[in-house]
């Protein structure tokens, strides 16, 4: 689990195929001899299991799930990625609760800039338009954000200078990619709604 607060940014060193998977190599973000195999990174929002270390980062698996359903598989090597470390009990959550479980990919519709920040418009598939709701959450390549301006196919949101500098969204251009995971209390009444009057009554 993870709070969508970004600390630090690596950089793809390599994406090696082998059939319908592959394997990622990230560099930079973090020390190596901070990390250690088995634990949970949150790559653009994507949560990765670290399956080695070298001297530079660490090499996870991309499953054929992964591949389909993320950008992670459509980018290059060189291209920034944010990254996150899973949340430790006691941890302070300055975001929200983000599982890095990427439901779809949408695309930078528009962006612009308001102020000393940005104003993002981002497109995203119709089946994740029951997400879309005012004020509410979203991770945005692992990023948390506050959703505004909805509407069924779209979402805006605000972005201040310490966020722009800090995660990759300082490379966007409109028409780019980016991984979406919808909040998981958003899911869980989706869930519910659409099984209204099929429950059993409580007792």
């Amino acid at each position: 689990m993870f709070a969508g607060i970004i600390t630090a940014q690596g950089r793809i060193h390599a994406i090696d195929r082998s059939g319908a998977e592959a394997v990622l190599t990230v560099h930079g973000g973090f020390d190596p001899g901070d990390l250690e195999t088995g634990e949970s990174i949150a790559t653009n929002g994507v949560c990765l299991t670290v399956r080695a270390l070298d001297a530079h980062g660490f090499i996870a698996d991309l499953s054929e799930e992964t591949l389909a359903r993320t950008t992670l598989g459509r980018l290059a090597p060189g291209a920034v990625v944010n990254v996150e470390r899973s949340l430790r009990v006691g941890d302070r959550v300055s975001g929200h609760f983000v599982f890095g479980h990427v439901d779809t990919a949408g695309r930078v519709a528009g962006m612009r800039d308001v102020g000393d920040g940005w104003r993002f418009t981002f497109d995203v598939p119709e089946d994740f338009s029951p997400y879309l709701v005012d004020k509410g959450s979203v991770a945005v390549d692992g990023i948390s954000l506050t959703m505004c301006d909805c509407t069924e196919r779209s979402f805006g949101v605000a972005v201040i200078p310490h966020t722009f500098a800090s995660t990759n969204l300082r490379f966007r251009k409109v028409g780019d990619p980016v991984n979406l995971e919808a909040d998981m209390l958003a899911r869980y009444v989706r869930r519910v709604l659409s099984h209204e009057g099929s429950l059993p009554s409580p007792q």
